[in-house]
């Protein structure tokens, strides 16, 4: 497999849209609140299988900062204050290519736990 990578990232003015342009021509607009759900992190995800988290209330967050990690990844930092995700270059090429369903699959669990992507 050829190295992807961005060749630019870009985040919009409100900063709720994170757009990466890749290096083969793959441009992917990834919501605030879609990378803030699917985090990498171990808050998030967990520390170990089956212990992934359910985040609700995450509509209205935005990305505060963007810190590169290496020469394979980027560190977001949102305005609710969770900044432990790291991103890799695959790992947000992979939420453009089936981010939409990794989300509809994140709203069937809010649905399924009676819990809302609206702040409390």
């Amino acid at each position: 497999m050829t190295e992807i990578w961005p060749t630019e990232l870009k985040v919009s003015k409100d900063r709720r849209l994170l757009t990466v342009s890749f290096n083969d021509g793959v441009v992917a607009a990834l919501p605030a609140e879609m990378l803030r759900v699917l985090s990498p992190s171990a808050e998030v995800q967990g520390h170990g299988p089956g212990q992934k988290v359910t985040v609700p209330g995450k509509r209205n967050v935005g990305i505060r900062q963007m810190v590169p990690t290496g020469n394979y990844a980027v560190r977001i930092a949102f305005d609710d204050g969770h900044d432990t995700g790291i991103f890799t270059w695959n790992y947000l090429r992979e939420l453009g290519a089936t981010g939409d369903e990794k989300f509809a699959a994140y709203e069937q669990e809010l649905a399924e736990k009676k819990l809302s992507r609206d702040p409390r």
